[in-house]
C-alpha cells in the first residue's frame, strides 16, 4: 500500500519568495498572525534582486535606495522578523485539489493545505529559443537573469565583447553587469524607433557606459561554432543587414509570467499579460487563491511588485475573516496601442488597485497620451497625462478614470482618444 505524503496546514501559503511574496509574508505575519509560509524553489529567498548587483531598489516601498542584494536581504529579514516561515529549495509540483498543493523540498515530498494561497512566482525573460532566432548554437548566449546569476552569484567570467538584444531598463542592467565582468557592451539592439527605457537611462547609458543603440533593428542570426563569434542584424525599414563581431549575446526583456501553476490549476489567464486574470483585490478566478507581483504585469520594478504584496496581504486578511462575497465584475480591456491592462476586473465596493494605478503596456511611443475610457459604445471619461507611454516599460494610469464606469454595463475599453 502506497503511503500518502504528509500534509501541513498553514493559514496562508505564498508561492514565490521574491519582493511580492516576501512583502506579503511580512504584512500577513505582522497583521494577521497565524502560520504564514512562503516557499521558493531557489536556494535563497529574495528573487531577482539578489543577483542584480546595482543600486535603484526600494524607492517606492522602503523610501530609500538600496542595491539589489541588500534589498533582497532586507525583505527576507523583514518577513522572518514578523514571524513568517520561509522554505527554500522547495518546489510546488502541482495541485492535489483546489486548495492543496504537492511540494518537494529538503524534507521530502509533502502536501500543503492552507486557508488561502498567494501566487507570487514572478516573470522570466524569453530565451533565444523562444524568440526563434536562427543560426548556430554556440556558448555565450544568455538572458539577463542567467548573466547576472553567473556573474554575481557564481563569480564566473563571460566574454570580452557583447551585443545586448533589447533596450528596456533591464537591458541597461545587463550592460552594467557586463562592464563589471570585464566585458564590453559593443551594441544594444532595439526594434523600436528609440530605446524602450526612460530617456534619462538611455542618455546616461550612452554617456557613462558608452553603449551605442541600433534602433529599428533585429537580430537575424547568431554565428559561431563552439563559442559565439558574431551576430547578424537587420534594419527593419531598409532590410539592410550587417555582421557585428561579439563573443557574448544577452537577450533582455520580452517577459512572460511564470504561470505554470495557475495554468495547471485551471485558473483563468488574461490573454494579454498571460498571467492570472485578477480584480483590483488581486483575487484570481479560484476562491481563496490570490496573485501578486510581476506574474500579473510582466514586468514592472521590484518595489512595485513589493507594493502588490502589501496590497494583497490586506485582501487575504479580509478573506480569512470570512468576508468572501463579492459582486459580479466589469471586464477591463486594453485597446491598441496598449497590449494589456492590469488588473482586469472592476467590482463595486472593491478597493482601488495597488497604488491606485492601472498598469498598461504600450506597443508604441506616445509622448502626450490622452486616455479615453469607453463603455457600451461611448466615451465615459477622458484624461490627459503628462508622462509618455512607451514600449518596454509599464504605463501607469490613475484608477480614478474608472469612476464613471457602470457596474451593470458592458466591458470597459481603455485606449487613446481618437483624433
Amino acid at each position: 500500500m502506497t503511503q500518502q505524503p504528509h500534509s501541513i496546514t498553514p493559514d496562508v501559503l505564498i508561492i514565490g519568495a521574491g519582493p511580492a511574496g516576501l512583502t506579503a509574508a511580512a504584512e500577513l505575519a505582522s497583521r494577521h498572525g497565524g502560520r504564514i509560509l512562503a516557499v521558493d524553489r531557489e536556494p535563497a529567498a529574495g528573487g531577482i534582486p539578489r543577483h542584480s548587483d546595482h543600486t535603484g531598489y526600494g524607492l517606492r516601498d522602503l523610501r530609500r535606495v538600496m542595491s539589489g542584494p541588500g534589498y533582497a536581504r532586507h525583505l527576507v529579514r523583514q518577513a522572518t522578523a514578523a514571524g513568517a516561515e520561509i522554505r527554500t529549495h522547495t518546489m510546488v509540483t502541482g495541485w492535489s485539489d483546489d486548495h492543496t498543493v504537492d511540494v518537494t523540498g529538503p524534507e521530502g515530498r509533502y502536501r500543503i493545505r492552507p486557508q488561502a494561497i498567494v501566487l507570487a512566482t514572478g516573470a522570466r525573460e524569453r530565451p533565444r529559443t523562444a524568440r526563434r532566432v536562427p543560426g548556430d548554437r554556440p556558448h555565450g548566449v544568455y538572458t539577463t537573469g542567467q548573466l547576472q546569476n553567473l556573474v554575481h552569484l557564481h563569480h564566473r567570467p563571460v566574454g570580452k565583447r557583447a551585443v545586448i538584444v533589447g533596450g528596456e531598463l533591464v537591458s541597461w542592467s545587463a550592460a552594467v553587469t557586463l562592464r563589471e565582468a570585464g566585458c564590453t557592451p559593443a551594441l544594444m539592439i532595439s526594434r523600436y524607433p528609440k530605446a524602450e527605457s526612460y530617456g534619462v537611462f538611455n542618455a546616461a547609458g550612452r554617456a557613462v557606459l558608452r553603449v551605442p543603440v541600433a534602433t529599428r533593428s533585429r537580430i537575424t542570426r547568431i554565428i559561431g561554432k563552439g563559442r559565439c563569434q558574431a551576430v547578424e542584424i537587420e534594419h527593419l525599414d531598409t532590410g539592410l543587414r550587417r555582421t557585428v563581431a561579439c563573443d557574448t549575446v544577452v537577450f533582455t526583456g520580452d517577459w512572460i509570467p511564470d504561470h505554470e501553476l495557475a495554468r495547471t490549476a485551471g485558473i483563468a489567464l488574461d490573454p494579454g499579460t498571460l498571467g492570472p486574470l485578477t480584480d483590483t483585490a488581486l483575487r484570481t478566478s479560484r476562491p481563496g487563491v490570490y496573485a501578486a507581483g510581476n506574474m500579473l504585469h510582466p514586468v514592472d520594478t521590484a518595489d512595485v511588485a513589493a507594493l502588490d504584496g502589501r496590497h494583497v496581504a490586506h485582501q487575504v486578511i479580509t478573506y480569512l475573516q470570512g468576508l468572501r462575497e463579492h459582486a459580479e465584475g466589469v471586464r477591463l480591456l486594453a485597446d491598441a496601442p496598449f497590449r494589456w491592462v492590469a488588473p482586469q476586473i472592476l467590482r463595486p465596493q472593491d478597493p482601488a488597485p495597488p497604488r491606485g494605478r492601472l498598469l498598461l503596456w504600450s506597443d508604441q511611443f506616445v509622448r502626450f497620451p490622452k486616455i479615453a475610457i469607453r463603455q457600451d459604445g461611448r466615451v465615459i471619461a477622458r484624461r490627459s497625462l503628462p508622462w509618455p507611454a512607451a514600449p518596454g516599460r509599464v504605463f501607469r494610469v490613475p484608477s480614478s478614470v474608472l469612476e464613471a464606469v457602470s457596474p451593470s454595463g458592458g466591458p470597459v475599453h481603455i485606449g487613446l482618444e481618437r483624433v
